[in-house]
């Protein structure tokens, strides 16, 4: 059998699965777009019909999706800025040997057995509580008030719980990267006189965000 026919058949298998994916994801966004061109209140379920655009018209004319989409494009980009940073320093701590490698991947690595609804438990009663919490413990430990930081600083709060919940995912990444980049070239790097920070910058840094 040619090339050819080879990759005709495997296409020819393969194709009841893509069908069944296919529709899979085409429904519910097919239906997704049928129910936003109609009118529909949870509060008066008797009034229905056809509106066309003027969902659309209201929702962006509303102040709220804005401040949404605001929220959101700052959760995201902080979410990621602190996943990436922390996720390169933690990953080049993990990849270096040192005495307590092992605990040290396994603390980074638990936030990926908690759940989202738990790591927010977490997260508000036992650092961010304002009386029983660490936080405020250490707060009033320097002679300071606690913070209330869930009703003061509400969205840096969230991009701080998601990080932490999203950071074992950035750093495996990382690690995997540095793990498949060559000793030898790190310390022929460092034979020729090149700094921590230049290896970091000019090898490693770059050899990571080609991975």
């Amino acid at each position: 059998m040619s090339t050819h026919s080879t990759r005709l058949a495997a296409r020819f298998m393969v194709a009841p699965s893509v069908l069944v994916l296919f529709i899979w994801m085409i429904v519910p966004l097919a239906m997704t777009a049928y129910f936003s061109f109609r009118l529909y209140r949870l509060l008066s379920p008797d009034r229905t019909g056809w509106v066309g655009f003027n969902n659309y018209v209201w929702f962006f004319n509303s102040p709220d999706f804005w401040l949404a989409l605001t929220n959101t494009l700052l959760l995201v980009g902080g979410v990621l800025v602190i996943t990436v940073v922390l996720g390169i320093l933690i990953a080049l701590l993990i990849d270096q040997p040192v005495k307590g490698q092992g605990v040290l991947r396994i603390l980074v690595i638990a936030p990926f057995f908690v759940m989202p609804p738990v790591a927010a438990s977490i997260w508000e009663n036992l650092f961010m509580h304002p009386q029983n919490g660490l936080f405020a413990a250490l707060a009033r430990g320097l002679g300071s008030q606690p913070i209330l930081f869930l009703e003061q600083y509400p969205l840096p709060s969230v991009i701080g719980i998601v990080a932490w919940e999203w950071l074992p995912f950035a750093t495996l990444i990382f690690v995997t990267a540095l793990q498949s980049l060559s000793s030898e070239q790190l310390e022929a790097a460092e034979m020729d006189g090149a700094g921590a920070l230049n290896r970091f910058r000019f090898i490693i840094l770059p050899h990571m965000t080609a991975r």
